[in-house]
């Protein structure tokens, strides 16, 4: 997932950096860094995870908690 697709998936879901951050389990300032493709500390590259490229998928299919695999 690139920088660009995760900007449109929140975007498409009309969800504020916040709000993202907060339906994903990340914090805002990863949601920023995602975005922009670079930390804003340093601006050393940043690459989305797969767990939160998958995260993103599950969200726009509509699930929105997870709590593991049920017994």
């Amino acid at each position: 997932m690139t920088p660009e697709q995760f900007k449109a998936w929140r975007k498409h879901l009309k969800l504020s950096q916040p709000e993202a951050a907060a339906v994903l389990g990340i914090s805002p300032g990863s949601v920023f860094n995602y975005e922009k493709g670079a930390r804003s500390e340093d601006g050393r590259p940043v690459l989305i995870p797969k767990t939160v490229e998958l995260a993103c998928a599950a969200v726009a299919l509509g699930i929105r908690d997870y709590d593991g695999p049920q017994s």
